[in-house]
């Protein structure tokens, strides 16, 4: 048996940006920084920062890309997975993220913006994605320049 289970507490490093496949699915990208203190040999106070690349799909995605900004903190669930593409050079390239499944938006309620009663009640869970076939659907790639 193996898991692949992700939790995240972050901020948005970013604006969402959301997109519609061809077959008109929702996706959502964007990035997500956490960070962690801790004091060095020299007892001084440090702090390293992570970056993820969180993608979402479907109805997360349309909820992800009305509500959340640049700076707002989140709780999100998901798996991390890895994948390649080639570049607009022809190199392979490999990118590795967070499918997210789960997002609760996290701050206080003046840091809720325009969802106002939405609030930290507001808890947004997504059906378990199910694998679509790549003949169908190409992969998102991030250096691609999109039309829209």
């Amino acid at each position: 048996m193996s898991i692949n289970k992700v939790i995240l507490v972050g901020n948005l490093g970013k604006d969402p940006e959301l997109r519609y496949t061809s077959s008109g699915t929702a996706v959502v990208t964007f990035s997500l920084a956490t960070s962690e203190r801790f004091k060095d040999r020299n007892g001084e106070q440090q702090e390293k920062t992570e970056w993820h690349n969180i993608v979402a799909w479907r109805n997360l995605a349309e909820i992800c890309g009305k509500y959340l900004h640049k700076g707002k903190q989140v709780y999100l669930e998901g798996k991390i997975q890895t994948r390649s593409y080639d570049d607009r050079d022809g190199n392979k390239r490999y990118i590795t993220e967070i499918v997210a499944d789960q997002m609760q938006m996290l701050g206080s309620k003046n840091d809720q913006g325009d969802y106002g009663r939405a609030g930290n009640d507001f808890d947004q869970r997504q059906e378990p994605q199910r694998q679509e076939p790549q003949v169908s659907e190409p992969p998102f790639n991030p250096d691609d320049d999109i039309p829209f």
